[in-house]
């Protein structure tokens, strides 16, 4: 019966509303035994992640919402010494206020976390992190606030076995942390090789020039389209080659690309 989230990125627009009616729902108010206030500054509960892509003018932009991944293998649960950090029937990783003993310095579960989700409240002397909203799940609402908030329905929560199917094309982050999350993603964007394609004697940009990707000996093309521009999208992370190719010109050839960052190759000049 575990509580899931499902982001779908190309959904995201970052409008941040989930951010601020996490605020909204958490700062000034007191939730005992869910959790306490929520500090106005300092702790983001659910967090937007702008990712900034390529560089100018090849740029592209999207969002990541990160919060507690309310992990069925909760580190910090094993992490925290006074068995303060539990988990719920329907899956949701909670720290109960009362049993936390951060003021002694403890932070334990703030060191363990691979997530960055917990933070330490100073004024309350204990951590803190999304509790997915369970103090209004268990008065009767259906979805946390920033689900309810999300204007795009990027957000979907509900069980996990229900979603099965949508969680099919997803994938989580830090796979590889062996806490098997309870946060979905889809639709993260791969990595790009991007230009633009011009004759330096006319200075035009050359339309309909073909641009040809290579790796691991399969090939992907592609053409200018009336800016001169072209896009290789969603790529993973490798390294390319990449041909230009127009009639009347010289072909141009870039080799060894990597794309552990998005590249710009800029304006690119073709010789006749």
């Amino acid at each position: 019966m575990n509580k899931v989230f499902i982001f779908d990125i190309s959904k995201c627009c970052g409008c941040y509303n989930c951010q601020l009616a996490c605020k909204d729902e958490h700062v000034e108010n007191d939730w005992t035994p869910y959790a306490k206030p929520q500090p106005e500054a300092g702790q983001f509960w659910i967090k937007i992640q702008e990712n900034v892509c390529g560089t100018i003018p090849k740029v592209k932009m999207h969002y990541i919402p990160m919060l507690c991944n309310h992990c069925e293998n909760a580190v910090c649960m094993e992490a925290c010494p006074e068995k303060a950090i539990t988990r719920r029937e329907d899956g949701l990783i909670l720290i109960e206020p009362d049993k936390c003993k951060g003021a002694n310095g403890c932070k334990a579960c703030i060191t363990a976390c691979p997530y960055n989700a917990v933070y330490f409240n100073e004024s309350l002397g204990l951590a803190q992190k999304c509790t997915g909203c369970a103090h209004l799940l268990d008065n009767g609402n259906k979805l946390p606030r920033c689900v309810e908030v999300c204007p795009t329905d990027a957000i979907t929560f509900g069980e996990k076995e229900k979603l099965k199917e949508q969680i099919k094309d997803t994938v989580v982050l830090q796979p590889d942390s062996g806490c098997s999350p309870n946060v979905y993603y889809k639709n993260i964007p791969g990595k790009f090789i991007a230009g633009t394609v011009y004759d330096p004697v006319e200075k035009e940009v050359i339309i309909g020039a073909k641009c040809i990707l290579y790796s691991k000996g399969k090939s992907v093309e592609t053409f200018t389209d009336s800016y001169g521009d072209f896009w290789f999208n969603d790529l993973e992370a490798g390294t390319y080659d990449v041909t230009i190719q127009a009639q009347g010109f010289a072909k141009k050839n870039f080799t060894g690309l990597n794309t552990a960052k998005d590249i710009n190759l800029g304006d690119i000049p073709l010789e006749k």
